[in-house]
């Protein structure tokens, strides 16, 4: 488990090193909800995903990508908000041995 650094801006891009690939990561807010797409050495994995507490990104083995991600309200159990990115609302990178057999 890795805590990924985030800042409470409506919408951000960054690259970052996890178990070993290049990935980029797209968070940005919407009218509905906050959003994530994933990229694995440029080539995007999944895209548009709405990002609710404790419920997983990426999901399925078969896109490719080792591991998974995580939103956690460290205050109660709302779905993230850009204005809490990094202090209530932290995002986590889940290595494929914090994943239940065959999901990661």
């Amino acid at each position: 488990m890795q805590v990924v650094p985030l800042t409470p801006v409506p919408s951000q891009t960054f690259d970052v090193q996890l178990a070993n690939q290049s990935c980029r990561l797209s968070v940005y807010q919407k009218s509905t909800g906050m959003f994530m797409d994933v990229f694995l050495s440029g080539t995007l994995v999944i895209g548009g995903v709405l990002c609710q507490n404790k419920n997983r990104i990426v999901r399925s083995l078969y896109l490719g990508f080792s591991g998974d991600f995580i939103f956690v309200d460290t205050q109660g159990d709302a779905n993230p908000d850009y204005t809490g990115l990094g202090r209530r609302f932290v995002l986590i990178y889940l290595e494929a041995a914090d994943l239940p057999p065959g999901q990661g």
